[in-house]
């Protein structure tokens, strides 16, 4: 699975609708020149860039980046693939077989058979112990000197045991689990995992067990290499090599142009390009000049020499939370009323169209457009305007906005510092609730502190950042749980940055993980969504563009999505 890491502020920079979204009218699921294998050259070596050489591969560790991940594909065993619209198939250089019991037979158990040909890069084969030793790792009751985020899925498992022979693996779930395709991915091998002091050592040198290995790891001098797996069995690496170059956002467009870089995410470079004349007080750039200067990195980023720039939507979505638990806003009417405010359709058109792609809104919290089920279940909401729910409320006009027991009605608005982007949506928001009555005062705020200082503690009314997608819906539950009071009596927010939940919507994402019918499953999503949007939690408002520049020449990469990478099939188009 492409896991992605929480929370996306660094890069960000309203009935069921009862019919699925027109396919024509959703953006790009991805955007890649894919060649057969023997249209691609053997050797070479391909430069990719990366924001910095990760600390850590083990993605299950606090550490973890967005790039320790995009290594983890090139080097670990991902024992299903996705395509572009996250349907997961059984990768067969691991798997043989994988099989789930059915809907309705308790035990839920998976059986996987291996690939026998399957062995980690230092000779020892992929059997039972390695998947043993991540469960009780990453699973329930898992020793706390383990440092892991403990992702779905895990803590369901009862047990994990060999099956008829060394290469059949057996997991049995105490409950079911619809999401079991996501697990084991990536898989690490059981030293990894064994043990909290193994599992918790910045890991980047185990054994892999992919089509490349790595030959060097330097974090100091900006760059790791991956080379052929001599021990791999699959279809062999074309590239001889890639190097992952540390290239920060703002760096990538003159390396790219110096002829440095062979592969690089442009989506940050654009969105948060720097004024080229700022402005000498200490004051930030206004809105006018962050759009200025996204533009011209754009023009500059479609007209690279020997270069080309793929578009498609990211697995990831731009959404608007609403603090439930602030002010005004403590008020479900009101809650209502801004989401009723937004014009998603414009918001859309003011963060995606410059970009140069189709300007879709997102109907869901918790599917993407391009993924089986999607529909828009914005009208879960109502049809009453955002104005006669604010008088029902007891806010009435006038003025400039509304007041009620002589306070005025003004939310400030949280967004990610030098966000074009960020700053159009921030602009279209303000107009959109004055037209209701709602002062909105935009406060854009560092990355760093976005989380800690302001999410994390509830200091903020409305807030715009991104969340990953998923290709398992239920597994972003945690977004949307109603919050719990701990040990010294206060709610546990986790990852609830609303702070607003219900039992019903905990009960319908609890149930919807636990459906094997795919049918059924769907069916409960959409209306764990609905009631979603009838608590006013969040508004979804976009899929993030994924904006990535390629070589001429180099194939099979590109804007994949939610595909998977096929790392052994880069390289360079034959002559």
């Amino acid at each position: 699975m492409r896991a992605r890491k929480l929370l996306a502020v660094a890069v960000l920079t309203v009935l069921l609708a009862g019919c699925s979204e027109d396919p024509a009218s959703r953006p790009a699921a991805s955007d890649v020149t894919t060649v057969a294998r023997d249209q691609v050259r053997d050797g070479g070596t391909l430069r990719w860039a990366v924001e910095t050489v990760p600390a850590t591969l083990n993605v299950f560790q606090p550490e973890a980046t967005a790039d320790s991940e995009l290594l983890a594909e090139a080097l670990l065993p991902h024992l299903f693939r996705l395509d572009d619209h996250a349907r997961a198939t059984a990768d067969p250089d691991y798997l043989a077989a994988a099989e789930s019991t059915p809907a309705g037979q308790t035990p839920q158990t998976v059986t996987y058979r291996l690939n026998p040909k399957a062995v980690w890069s230092d000779g020892t084969p992929i059997t039972a112990a390695d998947f043993t030793a991540q469960w009780h790792a990453l699973g329930e009751g898992a020793d706390p000197a383990y440092r892991s985020d403990h992702p779905a899925g895990y803590a369901a498992i009862s047990a994990v045991t060999q099956g008829a022979d060394a290469h059949e693996v057996k997991v049995t779930f105490k409950q079911p689990y619809a999401g079991w395709r996501t697990l084991f991915s990536p898989l690490y091998p059981a030293a990894a995992t064994a043990t909290p002091a193994a599992f918790n050592q910045p890991l980047t040198n185990a054994p892999s067990a992919g089509p490349f290995t790595v030959k060097t790891y330097d974090r100091d001098g900006g760059k790791a290499t991956v080379v052929r797996n001599p021990l791999w069995w699959g279809d062999p690496a074309k590239a001889e090599a890639i190097d992952f170059v540390a290239t920060p956002a703002a760096k990538r467009l003159d390396a790219l142009d110096q002829g440095a870089l062979d592969i690089a995410a442009l989506t940050d470079s654009v969105d948060h390009a720097t004024p080229a004349d700022p402005k000498t007080s200490a004051a930030p750039p206004d809105a006018a000049a962050l759009a200025e200067a996204s533009a011209q990195a754009l023009r500059r980023a479609e007209a690279l020499p020997g270069l080309k720039l793929y578009r498609a939507a990211a697995p990831s979505f731009a959404q608007l939370t609403l603090n439930g638990t602030r002010g005004p806003l403590a008020d479900p009417a009101v809650r209502r009323a801004v989401a009723r405010a937004v014009d998603r359709q414009r918001i859309a058109d003011a963060a995606v169209t410059p970009l140069g792609l189709a300007a879709v809104p997102l109907g869901h919290h918790l599917l993407m457009a391009g993924q089986d089920g999607y529909q828009d279940n914005s009208s879960a909401i109502g049809t009453t305007s955002a104005a006669e729910l604010l008088d029902r409320a007891g806010w009435h006009t006038g003025g400039a906005a509304r007041t009620k027991d002589g306070k005025e009605l003004a939310l400030g608005l949280l967004i990610p510092e030098g966000s074009a982007s960020a700053r159009r949506v921030a602009d279209a928001l303000t107009a959109e609730l004055a037209a209701a009555g709602i002062t909105l005062r935009p406060q854009a705020v560092p990355a760093e502190s976005f989380l800690r200082d302001h999410l994390a503690t509830g200091e903020y009314d409305l807030a715009l950042f991104s969340w990953p997608a998923t290709s398992d819906p239920a597994g972003a539950s945690a977004r949307y749980s109603k919050p719990r009071p701990g040990p010294d009596g206060l709610p546990v927010v986790g990852r609830n940055y609303a702070r607003t939940g219900s039992e019903e919507i905990d009960q319908l994402l609890a149930a919807a993980g636990a459906e094997l019918d795919p049918a059924a499953r769907q069916a409960v999503l959409q209306k764990a969504d609905a009631r979603i949007w009838q608590l006013a939690h969040s508004v979804p408002l976009y899929q993030r563009p994924d904006l990535v520049a390629v070589r001429t020449g180099v194939v099979n990469v590109g804007a994949f999505g939610f595909a998977t990478p096929r790392f052994q099939d880069l390289g360079l188009r034959r002559s």
